[in-house]
């Protein structure tokens, strides 16, 4: 049970991350830098590195299940490390950017923004899921890992995938 202590000492960072990180990406949203010049180059890259996250997601699986722990936790930190970069750039770019309104009509409006929606929320959702299989690994809690692990592999998977279909929906709108 060394483990589980040692997993509750994270549980408050976990959820005033958890919250604070959807509160100012918010209010940042909303928030316009005047005088500097709009980041139009960062969407396609933002993109990419969604669709980047979502094939080591895939990659970092095979590694576990093939037994290479080593590997898979080395893949793993490099997903949150890009998840993290990928919230700057959208950040920025909306910070320096008026959000694109979708120009499609009839059902695929209604598909755009369903994708879109369940997107939102669940990127928001995944956020103390990535934080708590994290921790759990890291507190050697491998059976726990395990198990949210199979709740946040899919999520965090759909969460980048959509982004990738979202920028790529919106893209001729820019």
């Amino acid at each position: 049970m060394a483990e589980i202590a040692s997993e509750k000492k994270y549980n408050k960072w976990i959820w005033i991350l958890s919250i604070a990180i959807p509160l100012v990406v918010a209010v940042l949203f909303n928030y316009r830098i005047e005088g500097v010049e709009r980041m139009g180059f960062l969407p396609p890259i933002y993109a990419s590195i969604n669709g980047l996250t979502a094939i080591l997601l895939i990659l970092a699986v095979i590694q576990i299940k093939k037994g290479k722990r080593k590997a898979h936790e080395t893949i793993m930190k490099f997903c949150i490390v890009l998840s993290a970069l990928f919230l700057v750039m959208y950040v920025t770019y909306h910070m320096t950017s008026d959000s694109t309104p979708f120009g499609g009509e009839g059902m695929i409006r209604y598909v755009y923004f369903f994708i879109l929606l369940s997107h939102i929320l669940l990127s928001i959702g995944v956020i103390p899921f990535v934080l708590i299989t994290y921790v759990r690994a890291i507190s050697g809690n491998y059976e726990r890992h395990k198990k949210i692990a199979k709740i946040t592999f899919p999520i965090w998977l759909y969460v980048a995938v959509t982004g990738v279909i979202v920028y790529l929906m919106i893209s001729p709108y820019y």
